[in-house]
């Protein structure tokens, strides 16, 4: 049964490569770009747009306690899910960490894992991940983890739910939410191994920078970064406002 597991993730990969692949779009300054550059530019566009989307449903939104206490955010715009008796996962996301000049430019990063169970079918699904503490923030520092073995991974709170209890705190370092266009309701991450995209790296900032030199605002810049860091200031904004008067928050 491994033998079948190995087999289909690299089919799922494949899957995902070509049915998200954008071969020409534009900069954030308006230029034309193709190929593998064209597809990093509307990754960082459609991460900012699944993360401004989440935020836009009031009582599904990330809740502003949970955003107050993040220290990085992940998103995974487009993760396909398929499952022929066990389930995969494979994507491709950025993400971003607070440092003491704001956030960070984004780390590319590659997701993939398995999980048993009845079920079939293939679809997309679009990744947010909050990493809450030093704990959740250090794994995605590293060159590669897996979800929920050094930090626990849970599905996160929606609307009010934060507010009624606090057991996604304490219990939790890593939050999970998932906006999915298929028929499948919910995801299980745990165990899904997490490690630098290193093609993506090299096409955006012209060589292979470790995650953590650019988690920690210590990389190099590029100006289209602003095209997921503007919607992840905006989605925090609030939850900034709120600390700053509440500082028990």
């Amino acid at each position: 049964m491994k033998k079948i597991v190995a087999a289909f993730l690299p089919a799922l990969a494949f899957w995902a490569v070509g049915c998200s692949s954008h071969h020409q779009t534009t900069t954030a300054s308006g230029k034309t770009v193709y190929g593998e550059q064209a597809q990093i530019i509307e990754r960082l566009r459609s991460a900012g747009t699944d993360l401004k989307q989440l935020m836009n449903t009031p009582d599904n939104a990330i809740p502003q306690e949970v955003l107050a206490d993040a220290k990085c955010i992940a998103v995974v715009p487009d993760m396909v899910k398929g499952g022929f008796v066990f389930g995969a996962n494979h994507g491709r996301g950025v993400a971003s960490c607070r440092t003491g000049r704001g956030w960070s430019q984004p780390a590319f990063f590659a997701i993939t894992g398995g999980t048993w169970g009845a079920q079939i079918g293939l679809e997309s699904v679009d990744l947010v991940m909050v990493f809450l503490g030093d704990a959740g923030a250090r794994e995605l520092l590293s060159s590669q983890f897996k979800l929920g073995a050094e930090a626990g991974v849970a599905a996160g709170p929606l609307g009010r739910e934060a507010q009624a209890s606090t057991d996604w705190k304490m219990k939790n370092k890593i939050l999970v939410y998932s906006r999915t266009k298929g028929l499948f309701a919910g995801i299980d991450l745990s165990g899904a191994a997490v490690k630098p995209d290193d093609d993506s790296t090299r096409a955006y900032y012209g060589n292979v920078v470790p995650a953590n030199t650019v988690l920690t605002g210590q990389g190099p810049k590029n100006a289209n970064s602003n095209l997921f860091l503007a919607d992840v200031r905006e989605a925090f904004h609030e939850s900034n406002v709120r600390k700053e008067k509440e500082p028990g928050l």
